[in-house]
């Protein structure tokens, strides 16, 4: 039986920036991932890390005004949410939300709550938390396909 939860400790930016470039060499296209807690937190610090991992060396950058930033990569589009200002989620069906979650791509999503009902669900779910002066990561696999960067990470962590 594969892991379905894990935990991590981040002690500071680059460490989560680290954990997010090892996070990207475990995850397959189709992945989606949900980053959740506070703000100031660290899920956009560690979708910088993810979306560095894949090989971008340009600005990452919060998404909060423009609710997605896409980054086309080598090998498939990344595309990096944060909801935290949407104001209903039916908006997401006029910006065409499902075409951004296909097979071959991947989409990391900050604020899954406020997008409930239209969002797919997640493969992995990461719940970000304050931890003395660092952050404490919980990994939850929903599918196989989650379960399968739990393994990773456990191996490469």
């Amino acid at each position: 039986m594969s892991a379905t939860e894990i935990q991590l400790l981040a002690d500071g930016e680059e460490a989560m920036v680290s954990l997010g470039n090892l996070l990207a060499r475990a995850l397959q296209p189709g992945s989606v991932l949900y980053l959740e807690g506070d703000l100031g937190m660290g899920k956009t610090t560690l979708s910088r890390g993810i979306v560095q991992g894949f090989g971008h060396s340009g600005a990452v950058k919060s998404p909060t005004y423009t609710l997605v930033e896409p980054y086309e990569l080598a090998e498939l589009n990344l595309y990096h949410f944060d909801l935290y200002r949407l104001g209903d989620p039916e908006e997401l069906e006029f910006m065409g939300i499902r075409d951004y979650f296909t097979g071959d791509s991947i989409c990391l999503v900050e604020w899954p709550g406020r997008g409930l009902g239209i969002l797919p669900p997640a493969d992995l779910v990461i719940n970000i938390e304050r931890k003395g002066m660092g952050r404490q990561l919980a990994f939850n696999a929903n599918t196989a396909r989650g379960q399968a960067v739990l393994q990773d990470l456990q191996t490469d962590a």
